[in-house]
């Protein structure tokens, strides 16, 4: 008899446990920032909103209205809900985590560093931060995929994921300048493209606005 209560209250207690942690999840899931919400996510919005051209102000960290306001011009630009919220969706379209929870930072940083040290990674550090900036610009902006896996994978996209350089070992500097990139750090001045002139011609880029100069690479608007 005595087993018999210690299983159930075993079992009782396994339950209760499993209710709790998918109640987190579910939170974790459905977190939206707003105005008064503050921290490293925030700043992190404002960032990506700062180099799209939606926000002008330094960066605080703060959700405060100048934010919100910038919010709302990024969601009405990208066809989504225009609320002011950065919600799950507005956040996707930053390419930002949707959730509270970190569990696929990792692989991202991943996936963004490989491409990174495939195609820049014996270029200056600068110029590694400035070609993870592209895969991200390019994620917040309706003529390209919105996920990273989509931007990277996209055909034609990038010659190294087709040319078998993308799967060489990655770099340490990729892996780091992968990591600023997902911070918001910019050097590209907010480039959807990029050219080393003594691999390609790039003929089709010239009529595009020149942004930056990084060691070999030219980035381009």
């Amino acid at each position: 008899m005595r087993n018999r209560k210690t299983l159930i209250f075993a079992l009782a207690l396994v339950f209760a446990l499993n209710i709790l942690l998918i109640s987190v999840f579910q939170r974790a899931e459905a977190v939206t920032y707003q105005k008064g919400s503050a921290g490293s996510t925030v700043a992190m919005i404002q960032q990506r909103l700062k180099n799209w051209g939606f926000f002008g102000f330094p960066v605080s960290g703060v959700y405060d209205s100048r934010t919100e306001t910038a919010v709302k011009a990024f969601q009405q630009r990208n066809s989504l809900e225009i609320s002011g919220l950065a919600d799950p969706a507005t956040l996707a379209k930053l390419g930002l985590p949707s959730s509270g929870l970190t569990a696929n930072a990792g692989a991202e940083v991943k996936l963004l560093a490989r491409l990174i040290s495939a195609e820049a990674g014996n270029e200056p550090y600068r110029a590694q931060v400035a070609v993870g900036a592209v895969v991200l610009n390019r994620m917040g902006r309706p003529s390209f995929p919105d996920t990273m896996s989509g931007v990277i994978y996209q055909p034609g996209a990038f010659l190294c994921v087709s040319g078998g350089q993308f799967d060489q070992p990655v770099t340490e500097s990729s892996i780091r300048a992968a990591r600023d990139a997902l911070l918001g750090v910019d050097p590209s001045g907010g480039a959807l493209y990029y050219l080393d002139p003594g691999k390609a011609a790039g003929g089709q880029l010239t009529s595009r606005q020149l942004t930056a100069e990084i060691g070999r690479y030219r980035f381009y608007s």
